[in-house]
């Protein structure tokens, strides 16, 4: 479980940084290569974080309903802190 806190801030991070980072300076100061950057390593993390949830399920070391409230709080900003903080810093596994 670790692992999944761990890459539960990364994922987060990552979101944050493309969303209030990356595309301001592309949209405003016409700088689309931080996009290019952080773009790709946003997704690999996404992906990583959400394949890490459905081993977590599959092993039975997380419930299948907090797995899907992991997934979608991969999909809002700021939702991967609150998934960390109230799901997996608060249950035993």
């Amino acid at each position: 479980m670790k692992t999944l806190r761990t890459l539960s801030l990364l994922e987060g991070s990552s979101l944050l940084l493309l969303l209030f980072i990356a595309v301001p300076l592309k949209r405003m100061l016409d700088m689309p290569e931080a996009v290019s950057i952080i773009g790709p390593i946003h997704g690999i993390l996404f992906i990583v974080f959400n394949l890490t949830i459905v081993i977590a399920v599959a092993k039975s070391q997380l419930k299948a309903s907090h797995g899907l409230i992991g997934f979608i709080a991969s999909l809002i900003p700021f939702g991967s802190f609150v998934f960390k903080a109230k799901l997996l810093n608060k249950t035993q596994y």
